[in-house]
């Protein structure tokens, strides 16, 4: 596997190795020793797995400490714009948002340490998303931060007359307003 390190410290895109032959393919989606050596040291405890159709904008989500996550995604089927947003204090990309184009064709993996919010928006006709978590999931904790907040400036790649949002996340908080406690350590 490839681990390739984006402009934002700690946010990692995976490139895992593909074995292809007739049958179709092969492909370790995890193995904690391999992702060890390669920096990812997380524990991860719980995967879930989400369905979605065409438009569908989910997040921006987070948990504030100590119930942070961090996260670990791949597409099983579809294509969809995977989004992560810096909420670290003292990061130099405090703020900042970084996204990708995660599919079942370019197998790509996302790993999303703790102090970040995450969302996605669906590009594909359905898209069937996987992402392990290292802490368990906290109603208490949980937060979230507008998917078009101005500041961030997201290009979700859904013409808006398409997007589709919860009624929970219609309401969430701007960017400025929203609660989070994360501090960046090298």
């Amino acid at each position: 596997m490839e681990i390739i390190n984006t402009e934002i410290p700690n946010l990692k895109i995976i490139k895992p190795e593909v074995f292809s032959d007739p049958r179709g393919y092969f492909l370790e989606s995890f193995s904690e020793m391999r992702y060890k050596e390669a920096g990812i040291n997380g524990q991860f405890i719980q995967d879930n797995i989400s369905k979605s159709s065409y438009g569908v904008i989910r997040g921006l989500h987070y948990q504030l400490a100590p119930y942070s996550q961090a996260k670990l995604v791949h597409v099983i089927e579809g294509a969809i714009l995977d989004v992560a947003v810096d909420l670290r204090k003292n990061s130099p990309t405090f703020g900042k948002h970084y996204a990708i184009e995660l599919s079942e064709e370019n197998k790509l993996q996302f790993y999303i340490p703790q102090g970040f919010a995450h969302g996605f928006s669906v590009l594909s006709e359905k898209a069937i998303v996987t992402y392990k978590c290292d802490n368990y999931y906290s109603q208490e904790a949980e937060r979230g931060i507008a998917f078009n907040d101005a500041l961030l400036n997201i290009d979700w790649q859904i013409p808006a007359d398409k997007a589709i949002i919860s009624s929970k996340d219609s309401i969430l908080p701007s960017f400025r307003e929203a609660e989070h406690n994360f501090v960046y350590s090298t």
